[in-house]
């Protein structure tokens, strides 16, 4: 069977959401999503999904959204088969060209850099046969390349979220797909996800 691993780069799927007013698939169960885009491979030897790594960061403000977010990410760990990984998210200086003021604008850092060690270590410890990354995010051309040109035997497939897409990831990828309506809506968390305690998390209002 054919081994994949699926790469989430799960801001560049947010904000794709976002763009499109989705809000109402935020609630993505990303474990699901990814033995369905194993599946849709359709290799002759058949599939076996070995790892999904969901890539994000913590953010720290506004406090509202900072609890759905929390609610979300630990809805994610209860639903298994699914590993997360951490980046930053930190103040820009922003200075504006109108009238001087200087603001500070929250940016998200090390997501491209850990997609990119995590696809290529999987790489070389060959944990995998398909690579899948969900994202458009351009700057993930250069470990795709390069996964391609030292393992000939080994394919990258890019999923682009709504929204986002890239001429460049297509070029350098094996395949690309797209995240349909339908891929959304079928592939939610329960409305109520309880914790290994018993304590039970609850779609945020505003994702219905």
């Amino acid at each position: 069977m054919k081994r994949v691993v699926v790469y989430i780069d799960g801001f560049n799927v947010y904000f794709g959401l976002k763009d499109n007013n989705w809000a109402c698939y935020y609630w993505l169960d990303y474990a699901k999503l990814a033995q369905r885009l194993a599946n849709d491979l359709r290799e002759d030897e058949g599939v076996k999904l070995t790892a999904t790594k969901y890539f994000t960061s913590r953010i720290s403000s506004p406090e509202d959204k900072r609890k759905r977010q929390l609610v979300y990410l630990e809805a994610l760990e209860c639903s298994g088969n699914l590993e997360i990984f951490y980046g930053n998210y930190r103040d820009g200086e922003y200075l504006c060209t109108g009238c001087g003021r200087r603001n500070y604008v929250p940016h998200e850092k090390q997501t491209d850099v850990n997609i990119a060690v995590q696809m290529l270590s999987d790489a070389f410890q060959d944990n995998f046969d398909t690579a899948i990354l969900v994202g458009g995010d351009s700057d993930l051309v250069p470990p795709i390349v390069e996964v391609r040109k030292l393992f000939k035997n080994k394919k990258v497939i890019c999923v682009f979220p709504p929204k986002r897409a890239s001429k460049e990831i297509q070029k350098a990828c094996n395949g690309v797909m797209h995240l349909g309506e339908v891929d959304l809506k079928n592939n939610q968390l329960p409305d109520s996800v309880t914790k290994g305690d018993g304590y039970v998390l609850e779609r945020p209002k505003s994702w219905r």
